[in-house]
């Protein structure tokens, strides 16, 4: 088995049981185009990095009201409601299944309650027992780097996880991914974990994460001027941002040459040490505009927020790096066309 859950790192990491390759033989009936499903949809970033003219989205789902209403805005579609309530026999067939699932379960500053979280950790489960019942050809999952290292119980929640997606039939593979290195000017870690259901495969697939690229992109040049809104208070900057001498905050302008911060959910909150500012504005200080933020998270500016300015840091906070799940996508597709050239062709027997 080629899996070692006590030593993650930024390498990619597979689960492959080849003693129990189960190889059926059979033809997996693709369509014209490769269909997938955008589970825990949030605001369509996953949408946004996997939709061409090949790759078709034929199913959403999304609890949220507010990120209803502007994924409906953008993709002229009103998602599916709550996950628990959908009758998996409604989902149309698919090929891929992705799902940035909820991360606070897994999350380094959340309660780290895992399968136990009341309302959301057996969401995961959710996501195997459609996988089983459907079983899609492939599928991409995201979550919070506090995945590597969560625990239920004395066992790793990776362990459950895997052990899971193994008994169902899946060749697994995970990688912590930094989004810094996928033309974005924000470090960004988080966990993408990619499955291909192994009885459609005479072999192990080459399926490899993107590396992205070594030349960061900077914050720098998507700095606008805002003399009016974003701007924060000059006494809350005296009272708060400013108030210990030895621990601003991040502080950026056009001429800043580094990434940014994780935009957080919370972001709309000011919070002094984990938030990102701006050299700007009337009060010489203020939050991150729409458009960058939407910079810093890969989302094309035309993108439209029919929410509040707090609904919309929230949204991005929450929503995936759209470069990474397009590169990801990519290798994917790269598998998935390369069985589907070699139908006809005959196999050689797995080793």
């Amino acid at each position: 088995m080629i899996h070692n859950a006590k030593n993650h790192n930024n390498s990619q990491l597979s689960l492959i049981e080849i003693r129990k390759f189960r190889y059926q033989n059979k033809k997996y009936n693709f369509d014209k185009n490769y269909r997938f499903i955008d589970l825990f949809a949030g605001i369509g970033g996953f949408r946004l990095g996997l939709e061409s003219d090949n790759n078709k989205c034929v199913f959403s789902s999304e609890w949220d009201k507010d990120s209803q209403k502007t994924y409906e805005k953008n993709f002229g579609i009103f998602p599916h409601g709550d996950i628990n309530k959908i009758n998996i026999n409604d989902i149309p067939n698919f090929d891929i299944l992705t799902a940035g699932f909820p991360c606070q379960p897994f999350s380094k500053i959340g309660l780290r309650q895992g399968f136990k979280h009341k309302s959301q950790g057996n969401l995961f489960f959710n996501i195997a027992e459609i996988l089983k019942k459907k079983k899609p050809i492939s599928f991409i999952l995201e979550n919070v780097s506090g995945l590597l290292t969560h625990k239920s119980k004395n066992v790793k929640t990776l362990d459950i996880m895997f052990a899971e997606l193994e008994k169902i039939g899946y060749e697994v593979h995970y990688k912590l991914i930094d989004s810094s290195f996928f033309n974005v000017p924000q470090i960004r870690r988080r966990v993408f974990i990619v499955g291909f259901l192994k009885s459609y495969f005479p072999r192990i697939t080459n399926f490899k994460f993107p590396q992205g690229i070594n030349s960061k992109v900077e914050i720098g040049k998507f700095i606008e001027r805002h003399r009016d809104g974003y701007c924060i208070s000059k006494k809350l900057q005296k009272s708060y941002i400013y108030k210990f001498k030895d621990k601003f905050p991040e502080i950026v302008d056009e001429k800043s040459k580094f990434q940014v911060k994780t935009l957080v959910s919370s972001y709309h909150k000011i919070q002094r040490i984990t938030g990102t500012f701006v050299k700007d504005g009337k009060t010489g200080l203020r939050l991150l505009s729409e458009n960058e933020c939407k910079a810093i998270m890969g989302f094309p500016k035309k993108f439209v927020f029919p929410v509040s300015r707090t609904q919309m840091y929230r949204q991005l906070g929450n929503a995936v790096v759209v470069p990474v799940v397009k590169e990801i996508g990519k290798e994917v597709i790269s598998v998935l066309s390369e069985l589907k050239k070699n139908y006809g062709k005959k196999f050689k027997k797995s080793a």
